[in-house]
């Protein structure tokens, strides 16, 4: 375990201090750690283990891939020698002394400070034991344990989260509620929740899909020795593809089975003795084509019940709460005159300076106040993790020398790519129509149970897109965003897919 690299001082001093163990706090660490080999880089975190960035793989001019892997922070420590891990929460912030206090009593006083402390997840409800956040590996493991004798769940929230929950728990009926129509609003329009919604119903490839980004290293003691060190504190994140390797399976031997309310949220949660004593009704798991008014009344007596706000009542085993997260910013606001964002985050400038003095933020933690791109908006996403991590050790290093800087590349477009029901997806700029108001029109082409192409037009000029599917379209797209090409004499043309449109527009 990393311990204080300057324990006989009653305060040690880092140049730069930076807090949080996640992508965008071990990122920010490592590029310092590169650029100042001669000073210590000082990394708090109340984690035992670190996400380091592996494999990194540059796709196109903004579109990346990377492995994380979950590392013993003595394997950064190894790699980075004047990279300094202090495992423990941060306790209060002092930033009229530039210092920070731990929650072990240790003081670090520094001349450069970074916030990368990332989000927790927002429950519907605290306290209840039988309603579950995933945020973390530690919580995931919580809620395998938690599946491995369950019947029936209910899954709340219409995140990266939720859809992927769904899609890969087996053995185990699963009440989906969103409070949106379609599923997946935050990532996809309608049209592809539609092109989505079979593989619900279809079985899953029986060879589990390789593994692109999320790797467990930990040894299995090491890995109890993490899960018993890091109760009641908050993890780095999950990554894409978090579940991958992981046994999502129920107590039933039964097909994938779930069941979508749309349109509604949790009104109310019983535990199983104020249920009865209320003599609530319960519906059985619908079967597909039900009649909504003969729905069953359940005759199982459950451990929870969900009321929802459309008047429907079903019983579970437990809950999972993957309604979002937000900014992890309570340890530092004490005594601190922090400028906030409407989220709750840091706000940062476009040189991710906060509202005090040498005091930076990166990562879920902070809200960009800077007037954006028109192709790009924040989203508390890894690969945004990784880029603001990078970007703000890139403005203290030029900060501490004296030097200007420019806007870095990666916010000039918003370009992400994940995975979702064993489909690739690739988001481009205003790929939702973020922010265009009515003046825009979409194109679509789509192959059923192959791919979906969605692209964002306005004035002519492409705005955005979604593809879902193995397209080869991303770098063609993604130029034709930037480039700002007047594409008003292709029109449908842009998505026949008889035309080669990657030799058409090179």
């Amino acid at each position: 375990m990393a311990g204080d690299p300057l324990s006989s001082s009653a305060v040690s001093r880092g140049r730069f201090v930076v807090v949080g163990g996640g992508i965008a706090g071990v990122t920010c660490a490592e590029h310092l750690a590169t650029e100042f080999p001669s000073d210590d880089i000082l990394l708090v975190t109340a984690s035992p283990v670190i996400k380091a960035v592996m494999n990194y793989r540059q796709v196109s001019r903004t579109l990346e891939e990377f492995d994380v892997e979950e590392q013993a922070s003595s394997v950064l420590e190894k790699r980075y020698p004047n990279i300094k891990v202090i495992q423990s929460g941060v306790k209060q912030l002092k930033s009229d002394g530039h210092k920070i206090i731990t929650e072990a009593g240790k003081e670090y006083a520094y001349e450069k400070l970074c916030l990368c402390a990332g989000a927790k997840p927002k429950l519907i409800t605290e306290g209840n034991p039988f309603v579950l956040g995933i945020r973390d590996t530690d919580s995931v493991a919580e809620f395998q344990k938690h599946l491995a004798e369950a019947k029936r769940i209910t899954i709340v929230g219409n995140g990266g989260i939720a859809l992927e929950l769904v899609y890969e728990i087996e053995g185990c009926e699963v009440i989906w509620a969103i409070k949106d129509k379609a599923i997946g609003n935050t990532f996809f329009d309608a049209g592809a929740a539609e092109f989505l919604i079979p593989k619900l119903s279809t079985e899953k490839p029986e060879l589990p899909i390789a593994c692109k980004r999320t790797k467990y290293t930990i040894a299995e003691s090491e890995k109890e020795e993490r899960a018993v060190a890091s109760l009641g504190k908050i993890g780095s994140a999950l990554g894409p593809d978090w579940h991958e390797g992981l046994h999502l399976k129920g107590s039933k031997e039964l097909p994938h089975k779930v069941h979508i309310e749309s349109m509604c949220e949790i009104k109310k949660i019983y535990l199983q003795e104020d249920f009865q004593h209320l003599q609530k009704v319960s519906l059985v798991f619908p079967k597909a084509q039900q009649d909504e008014r003969n729905a069953e009344p359940d005759q199982d007596l459950w451990p929870v019940y969900v009321e929802l706000t459309n008047g429907k009542v079903y019983g579970c085993d437990f809950i999972v709460s993957a309604t979002g997260v937000v900014p992890n910013v309570q340890p530092f606001l004490d005594g601190n005159n922090f400028t906030l964002g409407e989220d709750g985050g840091l706000k940062v400038d476009k040189y991710m300076h906060t509202s005090l003095p040498d005091i930076y933020a990166a990562g879920d933690i902070c809200t960009t106040s800077w007037e954006p791109s028109p192709f790009w908006q924040q989203m508390r996403l890894w690969t945004q993790a990784r880029q603001m991590g990078w970007y703000a050790a890139k403005c203290m290093a030029a900060d501490a020398l004296g030097e200007p800087i420019d806007m870095d590349f990666s916010f000039e477009l918003f370009a992400h790519v994940t995975k979702f029901f064993s489909y690739k997806v690739v988001l481009l700029g205003k790929y939702n129509a973020q922010g265009l108001g009515l003046d825009h029109e979409l194109m679509l082409r789509c192959t059923k149970g192959r791919e979906y192409v969605k692209v964002v037009m306005q004035n002519g000029r492409m705005m955005g897109a979604v593809l879902i599917g193995e397209t080869d379209l991303e770098e063609t797209f993604e130029n034709l965003i930037l480039n700002q090409m007047d594409l008003s004499r292709y029109g449908e043309h842009l998505l026949d897919p008889n035309i080669d449109i990657e030799d058409y527009f090179d």
